[in-house]
């Protein structure tokens, strides 16, 4: 497995611009079929700081999310509502086994 953890730190101004965005994307990217799993969280602290939790069953997927439509609108999109630029890191499965 494939994940992707991304940190979002939106300007409180385009908070409701970044959650129409944010969930468009989400909800397109779970219908993906090398998608195991797409979460957006908030944090109870700092309301404007979100992260996005992405499960791909292998790199191939991962690919695939980057090739789409709304991807391409995410990108072109969502910086402008940032009040940083996002931070994006990316894991593998050690526990449990990743899918064969």
């Amino acid at each position: 497995m494939h994940m992707i953890m991304v940190r979002l730190e939106v300007k409180p101004e385009r908070l409701d611009d970044f959650l129409k965005l944010v969930t468009f994307n989400a909800s397109e990217s779970r219908k993906e079929p090398g998608n195991l799993r797409f979460d957006v969280v908030r944090s109870i602290d700092s309301p404007t700081r979100f992260g996005l939790y992405e499960v791909y069953r292998d790199a191939a997927g991962v690919q695939a999310h980057q090739a789409t439509a709304h991807y391409a609108r995410w990108r072109a999109e969502v910086e402008a509502l940032l009040v940083t630029p996002r931070i994006s890191e990316r894991f593998t499965s050690i526990f449990p086994e990743p899918y064969s």
